[in-house]
């Protein structure tokens, strides 16, 4: 199992010795590199990764800036030379908080709990619990993974959509994907879409429900895989 991360880092050795670690590793696709936050926001808008290595004072947007203005949190381990923001870092659900230099056995020890928690979360029952219970209006209701079509990301909610209904929760789309069914698919970073409910495919776009929905370069390949194609 690899990870697939970006490293956000203004400091040019910390930003240096953290590629070489991570190139060491063997489990580590560095897709970018970025030495301020507004950036790595820009690529993250319009690519997903399992994991960001995330430095904490940059100039202007700073590492807890950028974690307020994710559209979806993946893994985060968050690198400071201070001890002081531990407690503002867990705040933010981060994965794991390392302290500047940053040595091989601890970095190693950071990436074992992320791959770790990738496994299980792919290991969890969700794909034999054919539903999910979603609290709207102070109760929970059951949604059988069959009613739902897609699920469209709003900024601190989703929207989810069954064929007659829409129910506005609070949740992260990274949180569902690892809820919901293997008949599930993340096309876009603001959308996830039921495999079975789609009608119609085009370039960079597919149909459900009459809506069109858009499909990113990232995971078209993924997409097209899943399908069942002639």
């Amino acid at each position: 199992m690899s990870l697939t991360c970006i490293i956000v880092e203004d400091e040019l050795m910390s930003r240096k010795s953290l590629q070489r670690l991570c190139y060491q590793h063997g489990l580590l696709d560095v897709r970018a590199v970025f030495n301020n936050a507004t950036s790595a926001l820009d690529y993250l808008a319009e690519q997903d990764v399992d994991l960001i290595w995330l430095d904490v004072e940059m100039p202007g947007l700073s590492g807890f800036d950028l974690l307020e203005q994710l559209p979806s949190m993946p893994y985060v381990i968050l690198t400071t030379g201070k001890i002081e923001y531990a407690f503002e870092a867990f705040q933010y659900n981060v994965t794991d908080y390392l302290k500047k230099p940053i040595y091989l056995p601890r970095f190693k020890m950071a990436v074992e709990k992320v791959l770790d928690l990738k496994a299980r979360a792919k290991a969890s029952p969700s794909d034999e619990r054919q539903e999910i219970y979603i609290k709207t209006d102070g109760r929970y209701i059951r949604l059988p993974f069959a009613t739902i079509s897609y699920i469209e990301n709003t900024g601190d909610y989703v929207k989810i959509f069954t064929a007659t209904q829409t129910y506005i929760v609070y949740a992260t789309m990274k949180y569902l994907e690892e809820k919901l069914g293997v008949q599930f698919l993340r096309v876009h970073r603001s959308y996830i879409v039921h495999l079975d409910k789609i009608v119609d495919i085009e370039e960079n776009t597919l149909v459900i429900n009459n809506k069109v929905i858009p499909i990113s370069r990232a995971n078209k390949s993924e997409l097209m895989n899943r399908l069942n194609l002639l």
